[in-house]
């Protein structure tokens, strides 16, 4: 019934620096962009390599995410990687800092934690 999922949506605090994160930093692209002048916001497409998409929104004064504890709903994001050390070096190099690398116990995969500039907690997952 459920093919894969299309898209994620985002909403930001700073739409030019999550913009500025996910395109120049992590190498998304952007499908299209555009400013809704009804709602003062922005809606960014992104394209992900696997044909996915993130949805990147700013709405004036939506308020922040849950954090610590974790909240209920959405825990986080996982990017598949194919060389997590060279985007760890990637990322480090872009001032973006990262959990140290752990090993997942069920399969034996290296995975590790960063977050983007409004802390959503997103996660590389090496294949």
């Amino acid at each position: 019934m459920l093919k894969g999922i299309h898209h994620v949506a985002l909403i930001c605090s700073d739409y030019l620096a999550s913009k500025h994160f996910y395109t120049d930093i992590l190498g998304l692209s952007v499908i299209a962009e555009n400013y809704r002048e009804a709602r003062k916001s922005y809606k960014c497409d992104l394209a992900l390599p696997d044909g996915g998409q993130l949805e990147l929104f700013s709405f004036p004064g939506a308020p922040a995410r849950p954090s610590r504890p974790e909240a209920q709903g959405l825990r986080h994001l996982a990017f598949r990687v194919d060389d997590i050390d060279e985007v760890i070096a990637h990322l480090t190099a872009n001032k973006v800092e990262c959990e140290p690398i752990r090993v997942d116990e069920y399969t034996g995969k290296r995975f590790t934690f960063f977050a983007d500039p409004d802390g959503l907690p997103l996660e590389l997952y090496e294949m």
